[in-house]
Formats: structure tokens, C-alpha cells, sequence
């Protein structure tokens, strides 16, 4: 190793390691000339611009001058933003606040700008710097920028489709589900959407091929615009918008191929120059580029969706036309959807319909008024039901109930279950034993439902209130089975919630239901409901009951009126749940309507029994029924007396039919015979069901009644006037 002069080792010749000396010269062998750094700047392929302290541009690079699409000589002296003495970029309002901001605090920043150069926007991230002079002055501002524009697209694209997956397909309607659609298409991405579906699809039906139609029948379900008033859809769009085959929706119905297309600028100016007022509430929109992307789910094509950009100076590309066929695909499934649940929901609300009283029964016991309004929420049509059943004695049944669950299971459920309280209700059963044998009918119908069943549906019970009103004597008979307790609004307009003992809901079995008798005055009105009148979002039910309370207790003029007012205030526009609500005013028999006789059990009574009765039908004015009401009591009588036990009691009512009604003490059940030839008896009932409309027994827990039915002389000719 050779030694220096100081004695430290130096490296050894021929080693080829510089010396000092020899490495700074190497430094600074490499340092560009001025020229070298005008090459650098000028070929960089970045924007590049500096301003002085006068906020003019002094210095820019060749990308920089191309950007604005002018030579370098002819921008230098320029304003910020400027591209001609006076004449400034659009979007670029803010390049001299921001650079004035750098040279006032010397500290650089960030800064995004749009802007339009030769009709094309673009999008520039710039990075501007303070330039200070040897002593740390602020001489200038450097500008350096980057072209961002399909970044900035990019990730308008993927902020669209996030929102898509949130916002379309909130409801299950068709036409919110297309509105949803056009309004997405609006934000950021289009300048004006229309939405066109099959007529078919919107009806809720299967949409049919449309390849060998003669005709396609559509219908404009959404457009939107981001002028307010949608003017552009006045603008006719060439064969955009035409609907034959050889046009471009044509093509892209029978293709299922979404396209990108560009308008004819001039042909819409001359169309506007031709129609002034038109022209006018265009506001001079030049429609330069169209995407017509059919709505397709399931391989079948539902309708066909059109963006347009007349206010975005850039046209559509084919990022954007893919962005768009991903927005309608997902916006084609939810409508298939929707379609589907409103041909479900449409079955279901006929099917219910049809199975719900379509007009009131002729009974004059109540003055009903009745409510049904189906939820809207997506759940499909609910159970509840509503029922007025004329009974014997010209008394009647109310009957409100609820089946759980949604949709046709629970529609036919209904169906079934109220043909069984009809059922019932003709023999005359207690309410208490109605609801025991309606309890057992659940049953049967969840063993016949198991819960694996194809549908996955099961009868898992249902709700009931039955009410039997006598307007004899005004006496109002109620069981429950998990029903809401109904209200009462007496004559003098004080409400009360009746206590009823509380039942189990059908379909628990095992449990067993009890009945409450209250009188009710003449004119007092009874509010039966199921419980989507008082279960409402938002609200707890013990406020919805005391409202409830409060809306009964106000004066209406009719019961329409009042059943107006309680459904106005308390259910929602949109509810959560079906709601039934019905109201009946009750009305008595006077004196005038009904006579009765207590008889001793002694076979002369039955000439004294036919005697009353015709004297009190001739007191009625109803000789034409004389003769046949007084071989009905005959036979009734006679059967009292001798199959009976006291007490026997007569009574005729004319209501809407005359009725005959034997009571006595015996329970034992009698039944129709056929008499042979030489029996001499056997042919009481059997005179009775040939002379009258209908007949029967009902039970009570001190004996039966056998009542007959016959109608007035001269209603049938009534019932057709």
C-alpha cells in the first residue's frame, strides 16, 4: 500500500478509483447548460407553466401551450386561464384566485379544475409552487399539471355503481324501480334519461319475445333530466326514439345489444328553427351523444333505457356505455322482480276481494259501514277479512279476523276461514263455541300444511272476533280469540273499549273461549278492527288506541264519515299492514216490528196460538200470509207442547222476512221426517220447510228455539223494482 503525504494510505495505482479531485470533476462534468435545461423543460411531457408576480404567464412548456391547443408564443402574457386576450377557458375561474393564494402566503397547494378546451372537458390535477430567488423572495408560481380526466371518469363509474346497488330496487313497484334508474343516470353520469317499458311488464304479466311482434306497445314509465321540467323531451332524437325495426331501439330490442350514438346537430337546430316556442324551452340543448341500452333479466327484454349528454362536453365512451349496461342489468332484475310480485300481488288482492262481502247483507238489525285497504310495503296482501251475516230471529253477526302471514296462502286461508264462520254461524252457534270449532279448523288446516311444504307457507294461525247483535232487545253477545277489543260509541258520544275475557289466537288449541254480553242503546255504533289500524310505525299502540278513541267520539254526519276520518288519521299513505275496520249502528225492534205470547203446555193453547197470529199479521196489513204463518205455528206449537216443556213461548218478528219462533224448555234436537203413507205423524217439520224459505234450531242454556222464516207478501216484486 503507497502512503500519502500525510502519511494515510491512498488507493493503489492502477486500482481505478478516482482520486478527489477526479470525483468532483466528474460532478460537475454532468451538469446540463442552460439549453440543455430549455430541452428538458420544453420535451417533458408534463404541462408545465410559471407566473410572475404580475400573475402573467411568462414561461410554458410545448404540453403545456398543446393543453389549450395554442402556440407557446401566443399565451405567454395571458391571465390565468385565458387562452386569447379576453377570452378565458371554461371551468378555469379559479386558476388566478389559487395562483394570487400561493403568492400572497408562499406556500404551494393543490388544485382540481375542469376544464372545456375545443368542446372537450377535461380534468386537471395541478400542483402550484411558489419559485423564490436566491434571498427566499416569492418571484412566481409554477404550475405543474396532470391530465386526470379518465381517473376522475373511473372513479365517477365505480361512485355510480356503488349508489346503484343502494338505490335501485328500494321498492317492489315497476315504476319506482324505473324512476330510480333515470335519477341515478342523472347524477354525474347523463344529462337526460328516459325509461320505456313493455306495456305487458307494467301490468305485471310475462313479457313476451319481441322478436316476431307486428307491434310493440310501450309506455314512458320514467324520464329525468338535470334541467328542471325535462325540456329535452321535446327534442326528437331522429330514430333513437323510434320504435320500428329498422330503428336503433329496433335493432337494440331485437339484439338485446346495448349501442353508443351521436346526434345530428344540425338537424335538431333546424328542427328548433322550424318550431320556435319549442326552440325556446329547448334552450338551444344540442343532444350530441346517446347510449340506448335494453332493459334485459332472465334472457327477456322488459324495455329499453336512453342516456343522453347535451350539457357534458364529453361524449360518451365505451367505459361509459359498459357503466350504463351494468346500471340497467341491475335495474332490469329488480323490475322482473317487482313485475313478479305485482302479478302476485295483483292474484292475491282479487283473490281476497272476490272472497270478501262485495255488498251488505239485507239485515236491518245494524247500519254498517265497512274499511279494507291492502299494505303497500312489499309483504303481499295480508288476511284480514270483514264479514255481516244475517242470523235467525232477525238478529246478526259481526265478524272481523286476521290471518298471519302475507300473499295467496294467506288470502285462500282467509277465504277458507270465513266460509267456516259462515258455516257456523248457520247453526246458530254460541260465539264462544264458534270460535272452539273454528280454533279445531286451524289445527287442521297447519297438520295439512307441513312446514316444509313447496311453498315454505303455513297456517300459523289467525286472529277472530265474533259479535252477535239482537236488536229485540238490544243485547250484543262477544268472544275474541287474540282479537284487538272492539269500541263502543254510545248515543250521547261517549267511547269505551269493551273489556271482552281475552282469548288465545286460533290455531294454539288447548284453550277455551269465553263470551260478554252487553246491552247496547239504540244508535250506538260498534268499531270492529284488525291490528294494522293501531300497530303503525312510529306510533305505540296505546297512543294509536286513545286517538282511535278520540276520532270515534267526534260528530260525523254519516258513518261513512266517520269511518272517512278514523282511516284518514290513523293509516299511513304507504301502510305496513292490511287494515279492516267496520262500524255498525245498532237499531231496536219497537213494538210495531214484534209481538209475543207466553203458552201453557196444553194442546188447546195451539187455536189460541193460530188466533193470535192472524190477528197480529192482519194488524200488520199481511192477510196474504195468514193462512201459512198459522199452519206454521200449528206445528210449532204442537211440537212445543208435546216433544217440549214449559216454558213455550210464541213470538212473530217482521224484519226483513216474517218470522215464526216457538221456544221451549227442552234441548232435545229435532230432526226432518219422511212420513210413510198410514203414519199419523211425522209431518211437522216437513209441512214447515215445504211452506217456508228456510228453517232451523238454535240452542240457548235454558232450552231451543225453532224459528221459520217466510217472506213479506210482495218483496220478491220489490227486490226487482
Amino acid at each position: 500500500m503507497s502512503m500519502d503525504e500525510t502519511g494515510r494510505g491512498g488507493p493503489p495505482e492502477g486500482s481505478g478509483e478516482p482520486t478527489p479531485a477526479a470525483a468532483g470533476d466528474r460532478r460537475t462534468s454532468g451538469v446540463p447548460s442552460d439549453e440543455v435545461r430549455c430541452w428538458i423543460l420544453e420535451q417533458l411531457p408534463v404541462p408545465v407553466a410559471y407566473f410572475g408576480r404580475d400573475q402573467l404567464l411568462a414561461m410554458a412548456n410545448g404540453a403545456a401551450a398543446g393543453s389549450v391547443g395554442k402556440p407557446e408564443a401566443s399565451i405567454l402574457g395571458l391571465r390565468p386561464g385565458e387562452v386569447e386576450p379576453g377570452l378565458f377557458l371554461e371551468g378555469g375561474e379559479g386558476l388566478a384566485e389559487a395562483i394570487a393564494r400561493v403568492l400572497r402566503t408562499g406556500e404551494g397547494e393543490p388544485y382540481e379544475t375542469h376544464l372545456v378546451v375545443a368542446g372537450s372537458e377535461h380534468i386537471w390535477q395541478a400542483a402550484m409552487s411558489p419559485v423564490r430567488n436566491a434571498a427566499g423572495e416569492v418571484q412566481g408560481v409554477s404550475v405543474v399539471t396532470l391530465d386526470t380526466t379518465e381517473q376522475f371518469w373511473a372513479r365517477r363509474r365505480l361512485a355510480v355503481l356503488n349508489k346503484a346497488s343502494m338505490c335501485i330496487g328500494s321498492t317492489l313497484d315497476v315504476g319506482r324501480t324505473a324512476e330510480e334508474l333515470a335519477e341515478l343516470g342523472i347524477d354525474g353520469f347523463a344529462d337526460f334519461v328516459t325509461v320505456d317499458l313493455l306495456a305487458e311488464v307494467l301490468a305485471g304479466d310475462e313479457a313476451r319475445s319481441v322478436l316476431h311482434r307486428d307491434r310493440i306497445s310501450f309506455h314512458r314509465v320514467a324520464q329525468r333530466s338535470v334541467l328542471e321540467g325535462c325540456p329535452e323531451s321535446v327534442v326528437p332524437l331522429g330514430d333513437i326514439h323510434d320504435y320500428n325495426r329498422d330503428s336503433v331501439v329496433g335493432r337494440a330490442l331485437i339484439t338485446g345489444e346495448p349501442s353508443r350514438h351521436t346526434v345530428d346537430e344540425e338537424a335538431l337546430l333546424r328542427w328548433a328553427a322550424e318550431r320556435p316556442d319549442r326552440g325556446r324551452r329547448m334552450r338551444l340543448k344540442k343532444v350530441h351523444s346517446v347510449l340506448v341500452v335494453p332493459l334485459r333479466a332472465r334472457g327477456i327484454t322488459l324495455g329499453i333505457a336512453v342516456f343522453a349528454r347535451h350539457r357534458t362536453p364529453a361524449g360518451f365512451g365505451s367505459a361509459d356505455l359498459q357503466l350504463a349496461t351494468e346500471l340497467v342489468s341491475r335495474a332490469a332484475v329488480c323490475v322482473d322482480n317487482a313485475r313478479r310480485y305485482t302479478r302476485e300481488r295483483a292474484t292475491a288482492l282479487a283473490l281476497q276481494r272476490s272472497l270478501l262481502p262485495r255488498r251488505a247483507a239485507r239485515q236491518q238489525a245494524v247500519e254498517v259501514t265497512t274499511r279494507y285497504l291492502p299494505n303497500t310495503n312489499g309483504a303481499g296482501i295480508g288476511g284480514d277479512w270483514f264479514d255481516v251475516i244475517p242470523l235467525s230471529g232477525a238478529r246478526v253477526a259481526l265478524v272481523v279476523g286476521d290471518v298471519v302471514g302475507h300473499g295467496l296462502h294467506a288470502s285462500a286461508t282467509m277465504g277458507r276461514l270465513r266460509t267456516a264462520v259462515r258455516t257456523l254461524a248457520d247453526v246458530d252457534l254460541a260465539p264462544e263455541e264458534l270460535l272452539t270449532q273454528l280454533d279445531a279448523l286451524v289445527l287442521t288446516l297447519d297438520r295439512e300444511e307441513p312446514a316444509d311444504s313447496a311453498d315454505g307457507a303455513t297456517v300459523a294461525g289467525a286472529t277472530c272476533l265474533y259479535a252477535v247483535y239482537d236488536p229485540a232487545g238490544g243485547c250484543c253477545t262477544m268472544a275474541r280469540a287474540g282479537h284487538p277489543e272492539p269500541m263502543l260509541v254510545r248515543p250521547d258520544g261517549t267511547v269505551e273499549q269493551l273489556e271482552l275475557p281475552s282469548g288465545p289466537p286460533l290455531g294454539v288449541g288447548g284453550l277455551t273461549f269465553e263470551a260478554a254480553e252487553f246491552e247496547l242503546p239504540e244508535g250506538s255504533r260498534l268499531a270492529l278492527y284488525t291490528d294494522g289500524l293501531i300497530e303503525t310505525a312510529g306510533r305505540d299502540v296505546d297512543t294509536a288506541l286513545a286517538d282511535l278513541r278520540d276520532l270515534l267520539g267526534r260528530p260525523a254526519r254519516s258513518l261513512e264519515e266517520a269511518c272517512d276520518n278514523v282511516m284518514d288519521a290513523l293509516v299511513p299513505e304507504q301502510p305496513n299492514d292490511d287494515v279492516a275496520l267496520l262500524l255498525a249502528r245498532t237499531r231496536r225492534l219497537d213494538a210495531g216490528h214484534y209481538a209475543s205470547w207466553d203458552l201453557a203446555a196444553d194442546p188447546a193453547v195451539v187455536s189460541y196460538a193460530r188466533k193470535r197470529a192472524a190477528a197480529q199479521l192482519t194488524a200488520w196489513g199481511l192477510d196474504d200470509a195468514v193462512f201459512t204463518t198459522e199452519l206454521v205455528v200449528s206445528e210449532l206449537v204442537t211440537n212445543a207442547i208435546r216433544y217440549g216443556g214449559e216454558p213455550i213461548r210464541l213470538r212473530l218478528i217482521r224484519d226483513t222476512a216474517l218470522i215464526c219462533e216457538v221456544f221451549d224448555g227442552s234441548s232435545t234436537a229435532p230432526h226432518l221426517r219422511r212420513a210413510r203413507i198410514f203414519d199419523e205423524g211425522g209431518r211437522g217439520l216437513l209441512l214447515v220447510a215445504s211452506l217456508t224459505e228456510r228453517w232451523g234450531t238454535r240452542y240457548t242454556g235454558t232450552g231451543k228455539t225453532i224459528w221459520a222464516e217466510q217472506p213479506l207478501p210482495g218483496a220478491h216484486e220489490a227486490e226487482l223494482l
